[in-house]
């Protein structure tokens, strides 16, 4: 063969290589149905609607495992081959043109807290479901395969994800959450099995990326008018129960001076836990949630008193500082009521996690295309991508909430800003899927 056959050959790789990195006319106008999306998520919340018009659908309950027909059927419409894996997530895989290439991987939660709202967690999915649904009717093929992931029990552990990473503990397993289940006896409601459950996690690099859109459970994006949020990053959680011990007596005959009043110290311990947060610099929080006092009658000094502690940050290191200082307040605060007090940690915690540069500059430019703000920002509250990151390389959009409103039946995302994602989203994925290696 002569050098100008082979020079000619070489070229015609070339150019059959650019081309495949080139997107399609289709793709550059591709856009997902608004009017379809905002049908599906109103369609998920009759799933656990209550006779005053909310909806809850705590993850296990009747009316989750309900919606799951709902979500499967909408997969296999968008040409998805659907199975169960063993923590009770539902996946829908599409295969690419190159068997050879790692998986993106995209979606999100449909599980709701306790009197939840219609758009956290299921905006996500249903956003998912509709860009799996957009390539399939436009005949779009990618490079990669796609999986769409719903998570199982999101809200009440991270079920779901922690399998699907690797970072399940045995003890997450017989935590119970708000329906009354356990996290192994909920995986099997879900059609999962727990005794294969560790056969559920994903090898760390098996995925070539995952994404999540999310709505914003804050009011910076809706406050300043803003489009499209970049997740950088997605903060560490850990969780403590503090039992606050002392004596339970008589409360008329018990002179002031001698009481062991648990609850007095608990009411400085939650004092001292919002001071020593503010004594450092940054974005950290520490929060008090819960509270309770034994014997709990209003003619005895209460001799016990068990309350939860949480505290959140981007840097682990933070976290351990602000905790170092909560311990040394909580001791000060034991000795001068003379009470004990004790920290147990809660195996619920997520670790920080930074979201992936590349994928980063992929929603930014996916974004700028669209035509739509954006803003760099961190996420406080934990999602499942921050336990896929352990995993694979993730990224996160945030699309406004409504006054900053989450966790509640007032929650609100618009129909455009849903879309808006959905197409942020869309376009992530192409401009991925041509030009990971």
């Amino acid at each position: 063969m002569s050098y100008k056959y082979i020079a000619l050959i070489l070229v015609l790789v070339y150019q059959a290589s650019f081309a495949q990195k080139k997107s399609s006319p289709i793709e550059k106008t591709l856009t997902v149905n608004q009017d379809r999306l905002e049908a599906s998520i109103f369609e998920l919340a009759k799933f656990g609607l209550k006779a005053n018009g909310e909806t809850s659908r705590v993850a296990f309950t009747d009316a989750d495992i309900a919606s799951r027909t709902y979500l499967i059927n909408l997969m296999k419409n968008a040409g998805l081959e659907v199975h169960i894996d063993f923590a009770g997530n539902i996946i829908g895989r599409r295969e690419g043109t190159d068997g050879s290439k790692k998986v993106i991987a995209f979606g999100s939660h449909t599980d709701t807290v306790p009197d939840g709202g219609n758009y956290d967690g299921c905006v996500g999915s249903m956003a998912a479901l509709e860009v799996a649904l957009t390539l399939f009717e436009n005949n779009v093929a990618t490079i990669h395969p796609l999986e769409v992931i719903i998570f199982s029990n999101e809200e009440g552990g991270l079920l779901g994800s922690r399998a699907l990473a690797g970072a399940l503990s045995p003890e997450a397993l017989l935590v119970k959450n708000s329906s009354g289940y356990t996290q192994g006896e909920g995986a099997n409601r879900l059609g999962g099995d727990v005794s294969r459950i560790e056969e559920a996690a994903r090898k760390k690099g098996e995925l070539a990326a995952f994404l999540e859109l999310h709505i914003e459970q804050g009011g910076i994006l809706d406050g300043e008018n803003i489009d499209i949020g970049i997740v950088e990053g997605i903060v560490g959680i850990k969780w403590w129960d503090v039992e606050i011990t002392g004596f339970a007596n008589h409360a008329g005959t018990t002179p002031m001076n001698m009481r062991k009043d648990a609850l007095l110290a608990a009411s400085k311990f939650i004092i001292a836990v919002n001071e020593v947060t503010n004594s450092f610099e940054g974005k950290q929080v520490g929060t008090v949630g819960r509270i309770s006092a034994e014997p709990g009658a209003p003619n005895v000094i209460p001799g016990k008193v068990l309350l939860s502690l949480e505290i959140r940050d981007l840097s682990s290191d933070k976290i351990a500082q602000v905790f170092s200082g909560i311990q040394q307040r909580a001791q000060a605060i034991a000795e001068e009521s003379d009470t004990t007090i004790e920290f147990h940690p809660i195996d619920a915690n997520a670790k920080p996690a930074l979201t992936d540069k590349t994928i980063q500059e992929a929603i930014a430019t996916s974004a700028k295309n669209l035509g739509l703000t954006q803003k760099q920002m961190q996420s406080g509250a934990g999602h499942d991508a921050q336990d896929m990151a352990l995993i694979a390389p993730s990224g996160m959009i945030f699309v406004p909430s409504k006054d900053g409103i989450s966790h509640s039946p007032r929650e609100f995302t618009s129909a455009e800003d849903m879309a808006n994602g959905a197409n942020v989203l869309l376009h992530t994925i192409l401009k991925l899927d041509r030009e990971l290696k």
